[in-house]
Protein backbone atom coordinates (compact mmCIF):
# COMPACT_ATOMS: atom_id res chain seq x y z
CA UNK A 1 0.00 0.00 0.00
CA UNK A 2 1.41 3.72 -0.86
CA UNK A 3 1.21 5.75 2.05
CA UNK A 4 0.49 9.35 1.72
CA UNK A 5 3.48 11.45 2.53
CA UNK A 6 3.29 13.66 5.67
CA UNK A 7 5.07 16.05 3.68
CA UNK A 8 2.40 16.41 1.18
CA UNK A 9 1.77 20.40 0.42
CA UNK A 10 -1.79 21.30 1.31
CA UNK A 11 -3.82 22.19 -1.86
CA UNK A 12 -6.42 25.63 -1.00
CA UNK A 13 -9.03 23.39 -3.70
CA UNK A 14 -8.97 20.67 -0.89
CA UNK A 15 -10.66 23.21 1.66
CA UNK A 16 -13.97 21.39 3.16
CA UNK A 17 -15.35 22.41 6.57
CA UNK A 18 -13.21 21.54 9.62
CA UNK A 19 -13.55 17.62 10.17
CA UNK A 20 -10.95 17.45 12.77
CA UNK A 21 -13.65 17.48 15.88
CA UNK A 22 -15.02 14.81 14.45
CA UNK A 23 -11.95 12.78 13.49
CA UNK A 24 -9.92 12.09 17.15
CA UNK A 25 -14.00 11.39 18.79
CA UNK A 26 -15.04 8.58 16.07
CA UNK A 27 -11.74 6.47 15.98
CA UNK A 28 -12.02 6.51 20.17
CA UNK A 29 -15.48 5.17 19.74
CA UNK A 30 -14.00 2.91 17.19
CA UNK A 31 -11.72 1.55 19.45
CA UNK A 32 -8.98 2.25 16.98
CA UNK A 33 -5.35 3.05 18.10
CA UNK A 34 -3.90 5.82 15.82
CA UNK A 35 -1.42 3.50 14.49
CA UNK A 36 -4.29 1.39 13.80
CA UNK A 37 -6.60 3.74 12.26
CA UNK A 38 -3.52 5.43 10.25
CA UNK A 39 -3.14 1.79 8.71
CA UNK A 40 -6.19 1.32 7.47
CA UNK A 41 -6.31 4.39 5.90
CA UNK A 42 -3.33 4.86 4.38
CA UNK A 43 -2.01 6.85 6.14
CA UNK A 44 1.25 7.36 8.41
CA UNK A 45 0.50 8.18 12.19
CA UNK A 46 1.69 11.81 11.90
CA UNK A 47 -0.48 12.66 9.16
CA UNK A 48 -3.26 11.25 11.26
CA UNK A 49 -2.66 13.14 14.56
CA UNK A 50 -2.17 16.28 12.09
CA UNK A 51 -5.94 15.42 10.25
CA UNK A 52 -7.02 15.09 14.02
CA UNK A 53 -5.30 18.53 15.26
CA UNK A 54 -6.55 20.40 12.20
CA UNK A 55 -3.47 20.87 10.94
CA UNK A 56 -4.29 19.54 7.91
CA UNK A 57 -7.31 19.55 5.64
CA UNK A 58 -8.11 15.67 4.23
CA UNK A 59 -9.00 15.19 0.35
CA UNK A 60 -12.51 14.10 -0.76
CA UNK A 61 -11.05 10.57 -1.39
CA UNK A 62 -9.20 10.64 2.15
CA UNK A 63 -13.01 11.32 3.87
CA UNK A 64 -14.49 8.62 1.91
CA UNK A 65 -11.33 6.53 3.62
CA UNK A 66 -11.88 7.55 6.78
CA UNK A 67 -15.76 7.26 6.62
CA UNK A 68 -15.50 3.63 5.93
CA UNK A 69 -12.85 3.07 8.19
CA UNK A 70 -15.04 4.26 11.15
CA UNK A 71 -18.26 2.53 9.33
CA UNK A 72 -19.76 6.66 9.31
CA UNK A 73 -20.39 9.23 6.63
CA UNK A 74 -18.89 11.55 4.49
CA UNK A 75 -21.83 13.97 6.30
CA UNK A 76 -20.82 12.83 9.92
CA UNK A 77 -17.55 13.79 9.15
CA UNK A 78 -18.49 17.21 8.41
CA UNK A 79 -21.15 17.43 11.20
CA UNK A 80 -23.65 17.34 8.72
CA UNK A 81 -27.03 16.61 10.62
CA UNK A 82 -30.13 15.71 8.84
CA UNK A 83 -33.49 16.41 10.16
CA UNK A 84 -34.73 13.22 12.34
CA UNK A 85 -33.34 10.90 9.82
CA UNK A 86 -35.44 12.29 7.08
CA UNK A 87 -35.85 9.81 4.29
CA UNK A 88 -36.00 12.83 1.82
CA UNK A 89 -33.27 14.90 0.96
CA UNK A 90 -34.91 18.26 -0.71
CA UNK A 91 -32.84 19.63 -3.96
CA UNK A 92 -32.52 23.08 -1.69
CA UNK A 93 -30.58 21.14 1.44
CA UNK A 94 -27.94 19.42 -0.89
CA UNK A 95 -25.10 22.05 -0.40
CA UNK A 96 -22.01 21.22 -1.92
CA UNK A 97 -19.04 20.38 -0.65
CA UNK A 98 -15.37 21.09 -2.75
CA UNK A 99 -12.90 18.62 -2.38
CA UNK A 100 -9.13 18.65 -4.66
CA UNK A 101 -11.72 19.84 -8.26
CA UNK A 102 -14.70 17.35 -7.08
CA UNK A 103 -17.80 18.76 -5.95
CA UNK A 104 -20.18 16.68 -4.60
CA UNK A 105 -23.88 16.54 -3.04
CA UNK A 106 -25.06 14.37 -0.33
CA UNK A 107 -27.79 12.53 -1.81
CA UNK A 108 -29.26 9.90 1.40
CA UNK A 109 -29.15 10.31 4.75
CA UNK A 110 -27.00 9.91 7.81
CA UNK A 111 -26.71 6.71 9.84
CA UNK A 112 -27.33 4.24 7.26
CA UNK A 113 -25.33 0.83 5.87
CA UNK A 114 -24.51 2.25 2.61
CA UNK A 115 -24.05 6.20 1.29
CA UNK A 116 -25.10 8.43 -1.94
CA UNK A 117 -23.95 11.30 -3.52
CA UNK A 118 -24.17 13.02 -6.52
CA UNK A 119 -20.38 14.08 -7.87
CA UNK A 120 -18.78 16.66 -10.44
CA UNK A 121 -16.05 15.44 -11.72
CA UNK A 122 -13.77 17.36 -14.03
CA UNK A 123 -11.77 16.75 -17.11
CA UNK A 124 -8.50 15.67 -16.57
CA UNK A 125 -5.81 13.74 -14.90
CA UNK A 126 -4.83 15.45 -11.65
CA UNK A 127 -4.40 13.90 -8.37
CA UNK A 128 -7.96 12.76 -7.60
CA UNK A 129 -8.12 11.01 -10.45
CA UNK A 130 -4.73 9.01 -10.47
CA UNK A 131 -5.78 7.09 -7.39
CA UNK A 132 -6.68 4.30 -7.22
CA UNK A 133 -8.87 2.69 -4.78
CA UNK A 134 -9.27 -0.97 -3.39
CA UNK A 135 -11.65 -1.13 -0.18
CA UNK A 136 -14.39 -3.73 1.12
CA UNK A 137 -17.73 -3.67 0.09
CA UNK A 138 -19.59 -2.46 -3.72
CA UNK A 139 -19.93 0.50 -5.31
CA UNK A 140 -22.34 1.68 -8.20
CA UNK A 141 -22.47 4.86 -10.39
CA UNK A 142 -24.83 6.05 -12.77
CA UNK A 143 -23.13 8.68 -15.32
CA UNK A 144 -25.99 11.43 -16.01
CA UNK A 145 -23.52 14.21 -17.95
CA UNK A 146 -20.39 14.28 -19.58
CA UNK A 147 -18.24 11.10 -20.66
CA UNK A 148 -16.30 8.98 -18.18
CA UNK A 149 -13.62 6.75 -18.07
CA UNK A 150 -13.83 3.64 -15.23
CA UNK A 151 -10.71 1.47 -14.70
CA UNK A 152 -11.31 -2.29 -12.91
CA UNK A 153 -8.82 -3.43 -12.94
CA UNK A 154 -6.66 -4.22 -15.97
CA UNK A 155 -9.99 -3.29 -17.65
CA UNK A 156 -10.90 0.04 -18.95
CA UNK A 157 -14.20 1.34 -19.77
CA UNK A 158 -16.19 4.08 -21.89
CA UNK A 159 -19.28 5.32 -19.92
CA UNK A 160 -21.66 7.55 -21.14
CA UNK A 161 -25.07 9.64 -20.05
CA UNK A 162 -27.26 6.66 -19.01
CA UNK A 163 -24.73 4.32 -18.57
CA UNK A 164 -24.07 2.63 -15.30
CA UNK A 165 -21.40 0.25 -12.95
CA UNK A 166 -21.64 -1.80 -9.90
CA UNK A 167 -18.60 -3.74 -8.58
CA UNK A 168 -17.07 -5.13 -5.71
CA UNK A 169 -14.38 -2.35 -4.65
CA UNK A 170 -11.89 -5.11 -3.74
CA UNK A 171 -11.17 -4.84 -7.87
CA UNK A 172 -8.91 -2.05 -7.55
CA UNK A 173 -10.60 0.87 -9.43
CA UNK A 174 -10.50 4.85 -10.38
CA UNK A 175 -12.83 7.05 -12.20
CA UNK A 176 -11.74 10.35 -14.74
CA UNK A 177 -14.35 12.42 -16.79
CA UNK A 178 -12.78 12.36 -20.29
CA UNK A 179 -15.45 15.12 -21.98
CA UNK A 180 -14.63 18.33 -21.97
CA UNK A 181 -17.27 20.01 -19.70
CA UNK A 182 -16.22 16.99 -17.06
CA UNK A 183 -18.83 14.53 -16.13
CA UNK A 184 -21.46 14.27 -13.38
CA UNK A 185 -22.25 11.05 -11.72
CA UNK A 186 -24.59 9.99 -9.29
CA UNK A 187 -22.43 7.04 -6.79
CA UNK A 188 -23.73 5.06 -4.20
CA UNK A 189 -20.95 3.21 -1.76
CA UNK A 190 -21.42 0.32 0.93
CA UNK A 191 -19.72 1.61 4.58
CA UNK A 192 -18.24 -1.35 5.85
CA UNK A 193 -15.09 -1.66 8.58
CA UNK A 194 -12.48 -4.75 7.26
CA UNK A 195 -9.22 -5.50 8.06
CA UNK A 196 -8.92 -7.48 4.88
CA UNK A 197 -8.15 -4.78 2.16
CA UNK A 198 -8.01 -0.68 2.95
CA UNK A 199 -7.36 2.17 0.54
CA UNK A 200 -4.31 2.31 -1.85
CA UNK A 201 -3.58 5.12 -2.81
CA UNK A 202 -1.07 5.37 -6.35
CA UNK A 203 -1.49 4.29 -10.05
CA UNK A 204 -2.51 0.72 -10.83
CA UNK A 205 1.28 -0.66 -10.43
CA UNK A 206 1.58 0.09 -6.94
CA UNK A 207 -1.93 -0.74 -6.52
CA UNK A 208 -1.40 -3.99 -7.55
CA UNK A 209 2.16 -4.39 -5.37
CA UNK A 210 0.35 -2.87 -1.57
CA UNK A 211 -2.71 -5.48 -1.92
CA UNK A 212 -2.31 -8.06 0.72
Amino acid sequence: MTIQSDNEAVDPADDVPAVAPQLRALRKRSNMTLERAAQRVGLSPAHLSRLETGQRTPSLPMLLALARTYGTTVSDLLGEVPPERDPIVRADRMEPQAAAGWTYWRAGGSGRAMQALRLRVPQGEGRQESLVRVHPGEEWLYVTEGRLRLTLGETVYALGPGDAAHFDSLTPHRIAAVSPGGAELLFVHTLMQSGVAELCLGDVAQARRGMP
